[in-house]
């Protein structure tokens, strides 16, 4: 009995599709090049972006009602790792971004 419920859990798993991207992800993606570009002085080193990107839980608009979608890129560029995150308003068919934030991954002491 524990066998037959283990295996239907485990089909019932395999069986539920991936999550589905969000129609931003690539415009985060392509915003995230110039945004890590900022922060390194050397424009000719090589800057990496990984391809996943990560939905986050919606922001409050700072007025009125609305809520902001937040798509999280990880990039890399010389010896660095920065977590990037792109705010875009919550307007079917378009990627307006409304804000976006840069941190590097590192222990500063």
């Amino acid at each position: 009995m524990k066998l037959a419920l283990a295996a239907a859990i485990a089909a019932a798993v395999a069986a539920v599709s991936p999550a589905t991207a969000h129609p931003c992800d690539d415009d985060a993606r392509t915003r995230a090049v110039p945004l890590l570009r900022l922060h390194f002085e050397d424009s000719e080193v090589e800057v990496f972006i990984e391809p996943s990107v990560k939905q986050l839980p919606a922001l409050k608009a700072l007025k009125g009602s609305g809520k902001f979608d937040v798509l999280e890129v990880w990039g890399y560029i010389y010896k660095a790792e920065y977590r990037m995150r792109f705010i875009y308003a919550q307007i079917p068919g378009s990627c307006v971004l409304m804000g976006q934030e840069i941190i590097e991954a590192s222990d500063p002491y």
